[in-house]
């Protein structure tokens, strides 16, 4: 079967965006987000929504899957299968070539792997029974009903915990019929010392130009503390600061020793996926010449 999708993945702050934007241009592609935050309304900087590198040439390149709901709005793995597969269908209808780009392994993985994923009921019912119950019989109950789970970090907070279990005992046994993926992928390899260093320098670049403004407004617009927490990262951090948990150093300093361990975890869940199979073509840096020399090889 030939290639029908091109995946560009990469720890955060590697350029992902930037690259898959020339790589759509040249090769008359869209491009398909696989970010579990950009799909929020409102929340632009602390997402990393670099829309003019979606510009190429003066070209604006198509983009899916970015600003479609409003951050008081759930958004899950089953929704992002849904919305993944319907723009995939058109894009391929206009005889164009989906990228699927993003760092979210999980959500890369479902499409990669073709998770089988059932739609859930989640009544107020259902969760304000579970919430009777403590952690640790939700993790046990969890772990009885889905002993291999694709997500550990559910284990680790209650109202995860929740809504995995709800998935796992959804009576909706009507899987939707997905198009077969066979995708080439690429993946974006920079040194340790030179991630962190673009993510400090990131980091610093957004405090400076609206990030706290933004976390600001979102509060303003209903958005609770709660929320921005369970949202995490530049949202966490931000509201812990403007709660007046954390002064604006001690923020700094562990939002971007945070935002470093989230990046070391996306390349172990990178590695993961290769140690299950899935071939990923490493390059050195968001190279455009050697991304498009692989592409051009591969889709001849």
């Amino acid at each position: 079967m030939p290639y029908n999708l091109i995946t560009i993945l990469g720890p955060t702050a590697a350029g992902k965006t930037k690259l898959a934007a020339r790589l759509a241009k040249e090769f008359d592609g869209e491009i398909i987000s696989a970010d579990s935050r950009q799909v929020y309304c409102g929340m632009d900087i602390g997402t990393g929504k670099d829309f003019e590198d979606y510009i190429v040439n003066g070209n604006k390149i198509p983009f899916h899957l970015i600003d479609i709901i409003d951050p008081a709005e759930e958004f899950d793995l089953y929704k992002f299968n849904e919305l993944f597969y319907k723009s995939f269908n058109e894009i391929r209808e206009r005889s164009r070539l989906p990228f699927l780009v993003g760092g979210t392994g999980l959500y890369i993985n479902s499409i990669l792997q073709g998770y089988r994923l059932r739609k859930a009921a989640f009544s107020p019912e259902s969760i304000k029974l579970l919430r009777k119950f403590s952690i640790e019989e939700l993790r046990e109950k969890l772990s009885g009903l889905n002993p291999a789970l694709h997500n550990t970090t559910d284990l680790l907070d209650k109202e995860r915990l929740i809504k995995a279990i709800i998935i796992a005992e959804s009576t909706d046994k009507n899987i939707p019929e997905r198009p077969e993926i066979n995708s080439l992928t690429i993946g974006i390899a920079l040194p340790r010392a030179e991630i962190k260093r673009r993510i400090t320098e990131r980091l610093k670049k957004r405090l400076q130009t609206g990030m706290i403004e933004e976390v600001e407004k979102l509060l303003q617009n209903g958005i609770t503390h709660d929320k921005l927490i369970f949202l995490g990262l530049e949202y966490k951090y931000i509201s812990l600061y403007l709660q007046g948990k954390l002064n604006y150093n001690d923020m700094f300093l562990k939002l971007n020793s945070a935002i470093h361990n989230f990046a070391k975890r996306q390349v172990t869940w990178f590695r993961k996926m290769e140690k299950e199979g899935t071939k990923i073509n490493w390059i050195n840096g968001p190279d455009f010449e050697e991304a498009k020399s692989i592409i051009e090889k591969s889709i001849k």
